[in-house]
């Protein structure tokens, strides 16, 4: 099943197979899709077209970007995706999404961050974050993500970017420190697709309240501008919680402003900094009040994490994976879960062992239940521990795996 370009203007094909077919056209400004074929009434596949049926496309022209977070069709890395959610159907896991916190280094002092710097320079090699990159990449990824602390603190960054191949997409993380016009064009020539700058307000006192360092609302913005004239997408990527939710608009409209190419909605999860912060989640009205906006939202594009989350439950440890700056593996990056450490343990192995945590696809976030006293808990136990292999899968069309080589905490490969 190959996605491919249509030979009408302004039609694509996201998938082509006896079994599968699906075509998309952008009609008044959005893509309409159509499905076809017994694949097509699959649960996950169904949920998948759901989500981006009717959505406003970051971009369409040789090839049609649904957005930010997808690769491009037609492309390599899109035909993995496409059967990575065929498989989903049947029950078998691949890790889509995989953020690398290559550093601890940052900075802000976010009152809500999830992963705090612990103050001991924490940090990912090169070369253990390229073995990663090779392992995750036979497993089936077609996302990575470099995130931090910030990540443009981390000096041999393009060179990673430019270790992800054709198999998948690469995205930084950043709230704008740091991301120079000089970083920005580094990173786009060395294959980066797109960067997602972090808000936590349209306005700007308040921004910098929450990031702890006063101009950070402006490096932000310079570094929309910096990422754009470096011709890279753009997804502004705003964290909701019950003090800024009155914002939705005013995010929308600087995102305009601005000329992102995505607006992205996340809700805040009580946990790192915010742990105690149980009542800054959004409210089901509020939650009403988000889908209704972003279901008639104008240009650009705006994607709400808590509506996909609802429609195909949780992602953590089913489709996402986070790997810190000392290399251990959460399920999610909210979810402080010590389930192996790739210094020590193949990925695959540690993918494998995710499969056995309970709450995978359930609709209710388990970091929201997931309170402060259990975090140390949970990290102490699982770094012990050595639970059994569940089963999983790898990419299969044409990729191999690769010996595991980080086998020292050291990070250095044998």
């Amino acid at each position: 099943m190959r996605a491919r370009e249509g030979g009408e203007a302004g039609r694509y094909t996201l998938a082509d197979g006896r079994l599968l077919r699906v075509e998309a056209s952008v009609e008044g400004g959005r893509v309409r899709l159509r499905g076809a074929g017994p694949l097509a009434h699959l649960p996950f596949v169904k949920s998948a077209l759901g989500i981006a049926d009717g959505q406003i496309p970051v971009a369409a022209a040789d090839q049609l970007i649904l957005s930010t977070w997808s690769p491009p069709i037609p492309s390599r890395a899109f035909d993995r995706l496409v059967r990575s959610y065929v498989k989903a159907s049947f029950g078998v896991r691949t890790p889509d999404q995989v953020t690398i916190s290559i550093t601890e280094e940052c900075p802000n002092r976010c009152l809500h961050c999830a992963l705090p710097d612990t103050g001991r320079h924490h940090r990912l090699e090169p070369e253990e974050v390229e073995e990663v990159i090779g392992q995750i990449l036979d497993l089936g990824t077609t996302l990575v993500i470099f995130d931090g602390g910030e990540p443009t603190t981390y000096r041999e960054l393009p060179d990673l970017v430019r270790a992800v191949d054709d198999r998948a997409i690469s995205t930084v993380f950043t709230s704008g420190a740091g991301f120079t016009p000089k970083l920005a064009r580094s990173l786009k020539d060395a294959g980066l697709y797109a960067v997602n700058v972090s808000l936590d307000s349209a306005a700007e006192a308040e921004h910098d309240r929450m990031r702890g360092r006063a101009g950070a609302f402006r490096d932000a913005v310079r570094a929309v501008e910096n990422a754009i004239a470096a011709d890279l997408f753009v997804d502004l990527y705003a964290v909701l919680r019950r003090e800024n939710v009155s914002e939705i608009r005013s995010f929308h409209q600087l995102a305009a402003e601005l000329n992102a190419s995505e607006l992205t909605f996340f809700e805040v999860v009580p946990t790192g900094r915010w742990a105690e912060e149980v009542g800054s989640v959004l409210s089901e009205e509020e939650h009403a009040a988000l889908d209704e906006f972003v279901s008639a939202a104008p240009p650009p594009r705006t994607f709400s994490v808590p509506a996909a989350f609802r429609e195909v439950g949780c992602f953590a440890g089913r489709n996402w994976m986070h790997i810190t700056p000392e290399g251990d593996v959460y399920p999610c990056a909210c979810l402080p879960r010590v389930v192996g450490n790739v210094r020590r343990d193949p990925v695959k192995k540690i993918w494998q062992t995710m499969a056995k945590l309970p709450f995978q696809g359930k609709k209710i976030c388990p970091a929201r239940s997931f309170r402060p006293k259990d975090q140390h808990v949970f990290i102490a136990d699982n770094r012990e521990s050595q639970p059994d292999q569940n089963g999983t899968d790898t990419d299969t069309a044409g990729d191999t795996d690769r010996p595991h080589q980080l086998t020292t905490p050291g990070g250095k490969g044998r």
